[in-house]
């Protein structure tokens, strides 16, 4: 049977405007980055996908290198366009990146002009897409210099590949930097992808405030620290778990006994609010609206309807926004 998105896909979602852009994104974005490889059925992915669509989420994100292998997500993506979503392509955000190892040689990787114009054409033939509403450079790059990175940034802007540009992973003064330099070419940035939760607060230490007072969208991947702030690690460490696995991005070190007892007190104000300690995790990102939007990850369609209801969840008393910060100090 051909798909059709639910009628009421607009009415389940809040949406929120990007910095001081027009475009607005929807609050929960889905992230492309697990799941979405070789090592899962497409099937499986493509009712994810179409799931997410249903609940109102409009954007989402991918990258180059995102698999495995590198971009088997970007073709798989293509051919859930293909099947289900091309008719509505007008009301999806799509993001892609470059700035991570793509191929081998001294051209596959990294910020240069060379690189980031080459892996935007490869990802668009994989896509089957003649634009990308969205594309960052996925890291700094030590040795190219900035201004070549945002010139090819600006460049691919005006030869309509991308609607918007932005940035990701860069530290406060370098995206500063990053920013002005797109803006005197003319090409606003529209948005900065950063890794944020309750367990990663760097971005409060200036980059959130450098967003917001030059007009710049924020979104965070990994609000959930991996899977840390959610309920998988309350008792220990399960067998299915991405931390068994021996994941390099989630290591059994990382879960301390104190570490424990944070997220079992976490968990205990969580379910005081009527939420689980996820969507909690969630709401605390977008609390003061000090993100446009934040990349969820999923397996399974549940944790996509979990993360949607979540956006209905109390606003933070003046009481518990102590507690949680008391109980994150040190973390």
């Amino acid at each position: 049977m051909h798909y059709q998105p639910s009628e009421d896909r607009y009415s389940v979602m809040k949406y929120a405007r990007c910095g001081h852009s027009g475009l607005h994104l929807p609050r929960i974005s889905f992230g492309l980055w697990h799941n979405f490889g070789d090592d899962t059925t497409a099937e499986q992915s493509r009712r994810l996908v179409q799931h997410a669509f249903d609940q109102g989420i409009t954007h989402f994100d991918l990258a180059n290198n995102y698999g495995p292998p590198p971009g088997a997500a970007e073709e798989r993506f293509g051919q859930f366009l293909r099947q289900d979503l091309l008719p509505w392509r007008d009301e999806l955000i799509i993001s892609t990146k470059a700035g991570y190892t793509m191929w081998p040689g001294p051209y596959g990787d990294w910020g240069s002009r060379k690189y980031l114009i080459a892996s935007l054409n490869q990802s668009l033939k994989r896509m089957g897409l003649d634009y990308v509403d969205i594309f960052y450079h996925h890291r700094p790059d030590p040795d190219t210099p900035i201004q070549e990175t945002m010139g090819a940034l600006a460049d691919i802007v005006r030869q309509g590949k991308a609607l918007y540009v932005g940035i990701s992973n860069y530290p406060d003064a370098l995206a500063a930097q990053a920013i002005t330099l797109l803006q005197q070419m003319g090409i606003p940035c529209l948005l900065h992808q950063m890794k944020y939760s309750m367990l990663q607060r760097t971005p409060e230490q200036g980059l959130l405030h450098t967003l917001q007072k030059k007009g710049v969208g924020s979104i965070a991947f990994s609000p959930l620290a991996g899977g840390l702030l959610s309920d998988r690690y309350l008792k220990g460490i399960p067998q299915d778990s991405r931390m068994a696995g021996n994941s390099p991005f989630l290591t059994e070190d990382r879960l301390s006994p104190e570490l424990r007892q944070t997220l079992s007190e976490l968990n205990g104000i969580a379910q005081q609010r009527g939420q689980t300690l996820a969507q909690m995790a969630q709401c605390w990102l977008l609390r003061d609206n000090l993100l446009t939007s934040i990349l969820i990850g999923a397996s399974k369609m549940t944790q996509i309807d979990a993360a949607v209801a979540a956006l209905q969840g109390p606003a933070f008393t003046a009481t518990e926004r102590r507690k949680i910060e008391e109980l994150l100090a040190g973390h």
